[in-house]
């Protein structure tokens, strides 16, 4: 699980970022539902536009800066969501979720509640701090979470949880298209038959990169958004060539890694320029063991009627 903390400033309606620590935030984000508590009055549940400002370089003070923890964790796993408090005592805590902020879970005079079906069995709360904890946790459960802390005085704390599916390991293979329309092409030069023609690929992804890489050296990559889709990345490589490939595919929590092994996919240098293939190999073998058996028969052949005419003589 990774987090980061980001401050949100609440600025004539709007609802800047500021970094926390030297992150800086470039993009722009949606919209995000939020509870902003300023001097003089408190707007509960009220949409800001999201901006980004960059503020790595500039110490601003505003009223009503909050912050959002952004968690991130693989799907299947065991998150917690912590209050930062050490004892609630008799203070009431509420747990809300999504852009309908929804009561999730609660602590109220020492009782739990958990009143949303969607996080059946999966929630627990801790007696001691309110502590949130989600088990077993779904991309259905990504988004926004904010607690409420109430007692004497109130306050709030927001998370932002994104859930990434487990990776699947890159398969590499040899790019049997474009080896056949290079051979069948007899206007194709010598150097490009020297190449090896290879694709990297994996199925139903989203929110991945699929990178290419030469030892340490980034080749090439693609990055896809969308949810469940194929990804496929090309690339060329000389026969002869004794570097290390690998083909990795990485979200922002985890990665997989398929090491190419040229010798297996593509063939020799002596083979291409021959133009021998498995096939042709196989052949020439199996000929070659019949004129050996052939050989062997007709030397017994040859013994057995010289020993014949011996004994006729004798």
């Amino acid at each position: 699980m990774k987090t980061k903390m980001l401050k949100l400033i609440g600025i004539n309606n709007m609802l800047y970022i500021s970094p926390y620590s030297g992150f800086c935030v470039s993009a722009v984000l949606d919209v995000l539902h939020f509870t902003f508590k300023s001097y003089k009055q408190q707007i509960n549940s009220s949409l800001y536009t999201i901006k980004s400002l960059n503020l790595c370089k500039t110490s601003l003070r505003y009223p009503g800066v909050c912050c959002v923890e952004m968690v991130s964790v693989m799907e299947g796993d065991s998150v917690t969501l912590n209050t930062d408090v050490t004892t609630i005592h008799d203070k009431d805590i509420l747990w809300k979720f999504g852009a309908e902020n929804s009561l999730i879970a609660q602590i109220k005079r020492q009782n739990q509640i958990f009143p949303d079906e969607r996080f059946r069995d999966r929630l627990k709360l801790d007696r001691q701090t309110g502590s949130l904890n989600i088990t077993n946790i779904t991309t259905q459960h990504a988004g926004l979470y904010e607690v409420k802390i109430i007692g004497t005085k109130r306050s709030t704390k927001t998370f932002s949880v994104s859930v990434y599916a487990h990776l699947p390991v890159p398969n590499i293979t040899r790019d049997s298209s474009q080896s056949s329309s290079s051979s069948s092409s007899s206007s194709s030069s010598s150097s490009s038959q020297q190449n090896c023609s290879l694709v990297c690929s994996v199925v139903n992804v989203g929110h991945v990169t699929l990178s290419w890489y030469k030892g340490n050296s980034l080749l090439s990559s693609i990055s896809v958004s969308d949810l469940s889709i194929n990804l496929s990345l090309p690339l060329e490589v000389e026969y002869q060539d004794k570097n290390s490939y690998s083909c990795v595919i990485n979200n922002p929590i985890s990665n997989q890694t398929t090491h190419l092994d040229i010798t297996q996919l593509c063939p020799t240098s002596s083979d291409s320029v021959c133009g021998c293939d498995s096939a042709e190999a196989v052949i020439r073998l199996v000929v070659t063991a019949l004129v050996g058996v052939a050989a062997a028969a007709a030397a017994v052949v040859l013994v057995y009627d010289i020993r014949s005419r011996r004994a006729e003589q004798d």
